[in-house]
C-alpha cells in the first residue's frame, strides 16, 4: 500500500521538475541585464562626448592693429628728357660743313651744321658795301648840318638811305641764318646721320639734342582716377632695368582727357641720376588714397557670403563670426571700415575650415 502511495508522489515531482521557468522571473532577469547594458552605454557615451568636447581646430591668428594705409594707382610710363628736341634747317640746302658729332655736348645757339648759302653771302657783301657808303655819306651830311650848311632835307635823305640799306643787310643775314642748324638747348648730340654734300630739308633732316640731366616720366592715367590723381600727389617711381626707385610728387596732371584713350597725361620730374636714361620703362605708383590709424587686415582673412563680408576672431578659444565692411584693398591688405577693432585676435589661417562657435587652438599669433 505504501509503495502505491510513493509512486504518484515521485511522478508529481518528476512532472514539476520538467515544468517551464516562470515568465515573470525571466522578464525580471532580462530587465536586469538591460539595465546593466544601458548603464554601460551611458558611460561610454559620456566618455565619447567628453573626448569630442576637447577636440579643437588648429588655426593661425594675428592681433589687429592700426596703421597708416595708402592705396596706389599703378601704371606704366616712359622716361623722357625734359629737353629733348630735334633741330632742323629752315631752308633746303646742301651741307657744306658739320661741326659736331654724336655724344658731343653743345650749348644753346651753337652752330652744328652749315648749309650752302654762297649766293646770299655775295648779296650780303654787296649790301655791306652799300651800308658802308651810306654811312660815310650820312656822317658827312650830318657834319655839314651841324654847321648849318646844307638843307635839312639833304640830312634826312642821307639818314633814311642809311637806315634802308641797314635793314636790307639785316634781312639778308636773317635769310643766311636759315641755312644753318643750331642747337636750341644746352645738351648732348644724341642722334645725327648727316654727310657732307647731302641735301638737307626742313622738317626732315635734323639733329636730336637731349639734355639728359633733366629727366621726367610721362604716363597716361585712366579716366576713372580723374577725381583722385592730380598735381602734387605722392608717387613712387620704379625703374626695373636700372634697378632703381625713388619717391617724389606728380609735377603735372592734364585737365583734358584724350577722347580716344579716355585717359589724361601726367608727368613727374626726376632728379639727376646716372642710372636713368630717356626711353626707359618706368612703373608709376601714384598714391590716390591715404589714411592714418586705419584698421588693416590681410585679404586672405576676409570671408564672403550672400549676407556680406565677415571674419572670424578668437574669443577665449571659441571662433566668433563678425560681419565687417571692407574699404580699399591694395597690396594684399584691406582697410576695414567697420566691424573690427584693434586688439582683437583675427583668425587668418584655417578660417575656411571653421564655423561660428567652433573650439579652436591658435598655433601662431602675431601682430599684423
Amino acid at each position: 500500500m505504501k509503495k502505491l502511495i510513493y509512486i504518484p508522489v515521485l511522478l508529481l515531482l518528476a512532472a514539476c521538475s520538467g515544468k517551464p521557468k516562470d515568465k515573470k522571473a525571466e522578464l525580471a532577469d532580462l530587465q536586469k541585464q538591460q539595465a546593466e547594458i544601458n548603464g554601460k552605454i551611458t558611460k561610454l557615451q559620456a566618455e565619447v562626448g567628453s573626448n569630442d568636447s576637447t577636440k579643437s581646430t588648429e588655426v593661425g591668428a594675428v592681433t589687429v592693429t592700426t596703421k597708416a594705409f595708402t592705396n596706389y594707382v599703378q601704371i606704366q610710363g616712359k622716361i623722357d628728357a625734359q629737353d629733348n628736341v630735334t633741330a632742323y634747317p629752315q631752308s633746303p640746302g646742301t651741307i657744306t660743313a658739320i661741326y659736331v658729332k654724336p655724344g658731343q655736348h653743345v650749348s644753346r645757339g651753337q652752330l652744328m651744321v652749315q648749309l650752302d648759302n654762297s649766293v646770299l653771302q655775295q648779296q650780303i657783301a654787296q649790301s655791306q658795301a652799300q651800308v658802308d657808303l651810306n654811312q660815310t655819306l650820312y656822317q658827312r651830311q650830318k657834319n655839314l648840318w651841324d654847321q648849318k650848311i646844307g638843307t635839312e632835307v639833304q640830312f634826312l635823305q642821307a639818314q633814311t638811305n642809311l637806315q634802308s640799306v641797314k635793314k636790307g643787310l639785316s634781312g639778308l643775314r636773317q635769310q643766311a641764318n636759315l641755312y644753318r642748324i643750331v642747337s636750341p638747348i644746352n645738351g648732348t648730340v644724341d642722334q645725327m646721320d648727316l654727310k657732307l654734300g647731302q641735301v638737307a630739308q626742313p622738317g626732315q633732316t635734323g639733329i636730336r639734342v637731349v639734355n639728359a640731366d633733366l629727366l621726367k616720366v610721362k604716363a597716361d592715367v585712366p579716366e576713372s582716377y580723374a577725381g583722385s590723381v592730380g598735381t602734387g600727389n605722392v608717387v613712387k617711381i620704379v625703374v626695373p632695368d636700372a634697378k632703381d626707385s625713388l619717391m617724389t610728387k606728380v609735377t603735372f596732371a592734364a585737365k583734358a582727357l584724350d577722347p580716344t584713350s579716355r585717359s589724361f597725361a601726367v608727368e613727374v620730374k626726376l632728379p639727376q641720376r646716372k642710372s636713368l636714361r630717356p626711353n626707359m620703362t618706368a612703373i608709376i605708383k601714384i598714391a590716390n588714397y591715404s589714411k592714418s590709424g586705419a584698421v588693416v587686415i590681410p585679404v586672405k582673412a576676409v570671408q564672403k557670403s550672400e549676407e556680406g563680408d565677415y571674419v572670424f576672431v578668437n574669443e577665449n578659444g571659441i571662433a566668433k563670426r563678425k560681419p565687417i565692411k571692407v574699404g580699399v584693398t591694395y597690396g594684399g591688405e584691406s582697410e576695414i571700415i567697420s566691424g573690427l577693432k584693434a586688439g582683437e585676435q583675427l583668425i587668418t589661417e584655417g578660417a575656411a575650415d571653421i564655423e561660428d562657435g567652433d573650439k579652436i587652438k591658435v598655433l601662431q599669433s602675431t601682430g599684423n
